[in-house]
């Protein structure tokens, strides 16, 4: 990467990263310190928790849209503006209801989409993947910080501290976004994170991106219903104090993080990514179930929550690169846009299904509630494709008939997929680099031009 891309990238990273550590900070402290505030219950614990990902799965795609037509940069402005507002709204809130419209607000600063399809305007397609795993890398390193600030902040400061920490953190966002993200020197002219309209019905007619858009619907139902529970089952079960559960929390995501790398490095460098992803589903229903059959047992409980860590740290990684690798060339935007609103909307989901269960039939029945959700992963993840290994590749047309380019494309071996975008004279191919041949392709458009 030159010092543009590098400036750009470690901008937005920490701009993703330092957004989302707001936003996980709140997650093992929220049921402990909501329990507080006038007119609370467990049901409506349950949605102040999740309702952030209705505002964020409703305005993923429209802000992806609207970014197109005025820029990324004022968008993600307004975007964190919002997530600002939202944030100084919480830290105030004297009310349950308060608190609920105040996670709305933050959530309806959907910038996540923006700000990766800023990244690819910023970045050459060969440094482009390497960059997305860089703000991979970055979530998951603020998800492993928050477990252990959140609660030592509540624990100081109450429920108000940690939405003032991340009022803080917004504030510096906005400085980030002002003053160190570069602008792109032209508008983006590529399609591989721009949602498009007119893609969109081809995304969710392939059956092997519903698969993923399910799981990741199911991993954060899982993942928000268990925070409804957890914290609490912790404290009033376990008579394990609230100031001590960073330590747990701590090393139980540690111990999970080391024990998920070996299946990577498998899956990854084995090309053994389907049996990998099977078996972290199966084990992230493992954990649920654990947690759920747990009782007063506090040994297995813990053990249930290491293996959660385990198993949602290795799909959290694996899920974005299998929807990389299974997006039809040209319309990653569209397939990633359609990606995070199913996340967005699956913690909502988990929210407010595990506020409901919690209030009916206790905290311990949530896990049962969640152990569902990831058997019914379980059996769509059974029946995926193991994944092909391929890359995209953007091929000038300079002005060749559109179906005459794409019949030409289809022809070299090692081609799986063609989409052209009319008016671009641009092919987007993707390509399975075990049989491509890039000089096959180059002298067969070179012939016909």
């Amino acid at each position: 990467m030159n010092s543009f891309e590098v400036r750009a990238l470690l901008a937005l990273a920490f701009l993703y990263a330092s957004r989302m550590l707001g936003l996980f900070m709140v997650l093992p402290v929220f049921a402990l310190y909501a329990e507080g505030y006038p007119g609370s219950s467990a049901l409506l614990v349950g949605v102040g928790l999740g309702i952030y990902g209705l505002s964020q799965g409703l305005l993923q795609i429209p802000f992806g849209l609207l970014s197109d037509r005025i820029g990324r940069k004022p968008l993600i402005f307004a975007g964190m503006l919002l997530f600002l507002a939202g944030s100084i709204l919480a830290a105030t809130a004297d009310s349950m209801v308060g608190l609920i419209i105040a996670r709305a607000l933050q959530g309806a600063g959907a910038v996540a989409s923006v700000i990766m399809a800023l990244l690819s305007d910023l970045t050459k397609e060969q440094n482009r993947i390497r960059a997305m795993a860089s703000i991979g890398g970055s979530i998951g390193l603020s998800f492993g910080v928050a477990m252990v600030v959140g609660p030592i902040v509540a624990n100081h400061w109450g429920l108000s501290g940690v939405f003032w920490l991340t009022s803080v953190l917004a504030a510096v966002g906005i400085l980030v976004v002002a003053f160190a993200v570069p602008s792109p020197v032209a508008r983006h002219g590529g399609h591989e994170v721009i949602p498009l309209p007119s893609m969109l019905g081809r995304v969710l007619r392939d059956a092997e991106l519903r698969r993923l858009n399910i799981g990741i619907f199911a991993l954060h139902f899982a993942q928000m219903a268990t925070w409804v529970a957890l914290p609490l089952m912790l404290e009033q079960t376990f008579d394990f104090a609230r100031d001590r559960h960073w330590l747990l929390y701590l090393g139980t995501m540690g111990g999970g993080f080391v024990l998920m790398v070996p299946f990577i490095w498998y899956g990854e460098s084995k090309r053994k990514m389907k049996p990998v992803f099977i078996i972290a589903v199966a084990l992230l229903a493992l954990a649920e179930l654990l947690m759920a059959s747990a009782g007063t047992t506090f040994n297995i409980m813990i053990a249930g929550l290491l293996v959660f860590f385990m198993a949602f740290n290795l799909l959290e990684a694996s899920l974005p690169s299998l929807v990389s690798k299974l997006s039809p060339a040209g319309i990653k935007g569209t397939a990633l846009g359609v990606y995070s609103t199913s996340q967005f909307l699956g913690t909502f989901c988990g929210g407010v299904v595990g506020g409901i269960v919690a209030q009916q039939y206790g905290n311990g029945a949530v896990f049962w509630a969640s152990l569902v959700a990831a058997l019914v992963w379980l059996g769509f993840a059974m029946t995926m494709q193991p994944p092909r290994y391929l890359r995209s590749v953007e091929v000038e047309l300079q002005n060749r008939e559109s179906l005459d380019a794409k019949g030409l494309m289809t022809q070299v071996a090692g081609v799986v997929d063609v989409v052209i975008i009319p008016g671009q004279n641009m092919a987007y191919v993707k390509v399975d680099d075990e049989y491509f041949e890039q000089e096959q392709m180059d002298a067969l458009l070179a012939q016909s031009s």
